[in-house]
């Protein structure tokens, strides 16, 4: 049996019971290995003071900073105290305020002139910036013999991601405890590629991140722990790609003279250069003896359905059954129907009147009422039809097929490996999967999240889509703004279109957390998130009195939904006041004008997906972005963003850089954010390209790994039982 790896030792061995309780639970560090890999936040060096003026509101922060000057208040008739310390970086200032008995040792410690650590939580007081009750370390300008063992005796401190109930000096004295142990670190790069790339080993990597003595340590540490993270997941998802080329599955080929020739002879348009390179690599695909495994992503409304459409025409002219996988009721129902609409006579197979070639289009979702579900299930197993619809509830076990050949997955991110995996096990054999995503991804991300997929992009747009124009409404600095956008979707309906207003959340009573949760980033003001009940009825009453409105959202009943969204789709209805349930598939050419309301409050990718549901006829579109951020914020900048380009692959570029990296690489990706602590995805491309094709040629030479213990044991910490779901993108 294989020894536990010296790094797996628990904490509370080397540090006691009761710091590692507060790690445990406040930090999520339970080893050695866990405390040697939470990695410095920044450094301040010995006698520079830290940047106060872009301190976060509401977020615990570490500060390097000179005391400025201290004083002693008192208040209730002299019989409270308070101690206001005001702190310098040089240019901006701080104050610090302790209360009542917490007075006397700070009042002793911060003499003007004092330099140290401050950490605590930044509020708001009297419109300035404070820190109340922080907790601080002084920093002594002289190096004293009891110095030279303190944690910041070095001339570079290192400042950690702490927290309240432990601040980053004590983290780093922990630090100090283990990190001897450091060179037990069992090194998961194999030795060729180290050397060849001139990187340090580990053991000494991680000292010289912890305890650099110049910045050159820090970047050199740097440089070979992000090789390690990119490397390992690099790998990781090598290994799956690899398994893959191992399963067998059986090649569809489209036939000649079948339901796919039909359909395109009936096309009303020809096929972009896009689709049809795209639809080459998909057909080649299909047609070898192992699994397909595509990523297709493109541009909102570059035709992904319609590639995806002629790929399964082609699996059940081979004899296979697809079936096309949706992450909500509503948009299952969508490409149910858009898909039976563009199919015609040939989705009529079984009825009078249906093609020579056709099959059965059937949907299958959880609403569906006894009879009909029954029905659907017998004709996928009975192989009457070819092509399915559905939401999960494809999924179930009950479910079954008569010669699955293809799974389309739309919306990747929002399904997880079990999902996936429980479809392509209703096959004979393994069927071909092709995985849509109507959201462009950076090459990089590509190559992080969906590094186990071949990757196909549609970057052409359709003859005949319209351009979009893009406006930012200031509701608060110009409200007769605001009147005008109303009065610009009373000229488009009056032209005989329609319009989407779409507002952040629902608004009945279940919604009131919601509404209190504070709005992301610089949002400071305090009123709730518009809500989509409320918006329709104050605009059916004013501005848009007279007009034919109505709403949807997620919690109404499935079978209510389809019902609005089929009077929508018909122009039976004027505007359609919606939350972002319609923000993908949905697909309605009269459609030209969309108001989004408090715009600021969506992802910079979301508002691109949102802003694509117009413009989809020969009528251009228009969309417009209403908030009332002031114009100097960083919220207004990033409306600005998109108002000013329609590339979804420059937006979700601008998208990752203003976000975390856990929140870019998904919800659900707990392996990805426990193990990229120092890779980012963005800044860090070459070394993810770099590290893609070293753990490809690695896994085609030695795929059990098995000269590489290292890598292995790596491996195995990325993908415990908790993360083992991440390399599916849940």
């Amino acid at each position: 049996m294989e020894s536990v790896p010296a790094l797996d030792e628990p904490l509370k061995n080397a540090l006691g019971a009761a710091t590692a309780k507060v790690m445990a639970e406040h930090l999520d560090l339970h080893t050695l290995g866990d405390l040697l890999h939470h990695y410095p936040r920044r450094y301040a060096e010995r006698g520079e003071l830290t940047s106060l003026a872009e301190l976060p509101l509401d977020e615990h922060v570490t500060v390097v900073a000179q005391v400025a000057d201290a004083r002693v208040l008192t208040f209730n008739q002299g019989r409270g105290r308070r101690l206001e310390v005001t702190i310098t970086d040089g240019y901006g200032r701080l104050q610090l305020v302790f209360f009542g008995k917490g007075v006397h040792k700070p009042q002793k410690d911060l003499l003007p002139g004092t330099r140290a650590m401050f950490a605590g939580k930044v509020s708001l007081f009297n419109r300035k910036l404070q820190l109340s009750h922080p907790a601080y370390e002084p920093l002594s300008g002289e190096a004293s013999a009891a110095d030279a063992v303190d944690a910041f005796a070095g001339r570079q401190i290192p400042i950690y991601p702490a927290c309240k109930q432990l601040e980053s000096w004590k983290i780093s004295k922990a630090v100090d405890a283990v990190l001897d142990r450091a060179a037990e670190a069992v090194d998961p790069l194999p030795a060729a590629l180290r050397d060849g790339r001139g990187l340090v080993p580990l053991p000494e990597a991680l000292r010289k991140i912890h305890r650099p003595r110049t910045k050159a340590d820090i970047a050199e540490a740097r440089d070979r722990l992000k090789w390690d993270e990119a490397f390992v997941l690099q790998v990781a998802l090598a290994r799956r790609r690899f398994a893959d080329t191992q399963l067998p599955a059986v090649p569809r080929r489209p036939v000649p003279g079948g339901m796919l020739e039909a359909f395109d002879a009936r096309l009303p348009f020809t096929l972009t250069d896009g689709q049809r390179k795209v639809s080459k690599e998909i057909f080649d695909d299909l047609a070898t003896e192992h699994p397909m495994h595509r990523l297709l992503q493109g541009e909102v409304g570059s035709g992904k359905t319609m590639v995806a459409l002629r790929a399964m025409l082609a699996v059940v002219d081979a004899g296979g059954q697809a079936a096309m996988l949706a992450p909500t009721e509503v948009l299952a129902q969508q490409h149910h129907r858009s898909i039976v609409e563009m199919m015609g006579e040939l989705a009529e197979g079984g009825m009078l009147g249906g093609a020579e070639h056709a099959t059965k289009v059937v949907l299958l979702t959880g609403s569906m009422g006894a009879a009909a579900r029954r029905q659907a299930l017998l004709d996928l197993v009975t192989g009457e039809a070819g092509v399915v619809i559905g939401t999960h509830a494809l999924i179930e076990d009950k479910v079954r097929f008569h010669d699955l050949g293809l799974v389309v997955v739309d919306e990747q991110h929002r399904f997880g490996v079990e999902q996936r995996d429980a479809l392509r096990s209703k096959g004979k054999q393994p069927p071909h999967l092709l995985v849509m995503t109507a959201t462009p991804i950076p090459r990089t991300v590509a190559m992080t999240v969906f590094g186990d997929l071949e990757t196909s992009v549609l970057d052409q747009l359709p003859a005949g889509r319209s351009p979009i124009a893009s406006h930012v409404v200031p509701a608060a600095d110009k409200p007769h703004f605001l009147s005008r956008a109303w009065e610009r979707v009373r000229e488009e309906v009056s032209g005989g279109h329609q319009a989407y207003v779409v507002c952040p959340r629902i608004g009945d009573d279940e919604d009131e957390k919601a509404a209190g949760k504070k709005p992301s980033g610089d949002d400071a003001e305090k009123r709730p998130p518009l809500a989509v009940l409320e918006v329709a009825e104050q605009l059916a009453a004013g501005p848009l009195a007279g007009l034919r409105v109505e709403v949807l959202h997620g919690r109404m009943a499935p079978e209510d939904k389809d019902a609005v969204m089929r009077r929508f789709a018909a122009g039976d209805t004027d505007v359609l006041v919606a939350t972002t349930v319609i923000e993908v598939g949905v697909n309605v050419p009269n459609a030209t004008a969309m108001v989004i309301m408090d715009a600021d409050r969506f992802g910079v990718s979301q508002l691109h997906q949102l802003r694509g549901r117009v413009g989809r006829g020969s009528a251009p579109g228009l969309c417009l972005l209403v908030t009332e951020m002031p114009e100097a914020s960083p919220a207004r900048a990033r409306l600005g963003s998109v108002a000013a380009t329609l590339d979804g692959f420059e937006l979700s570029r601008i998208d990752l850089e203003q976000r975390r990296e856990g929140d870019v690489l998904g919800q659900a990706q707990s392996g990805v954010r426990s193990s990229l602590r120092m890779l980012a995805v963005i800044e860090d491309e070459e070394v993810i390209a770099a590290a893609r094709e070293e753990a490809t040629a690695v896994v085609r030479a030695d795929p059990g790994l098995e000269s590489l213990p290292g890598l292995r044991t790596a491996l195995d910490a990325l993908l415990d039982a908790e993360r083992e779901q991440y390399l599916d993108k849940g």
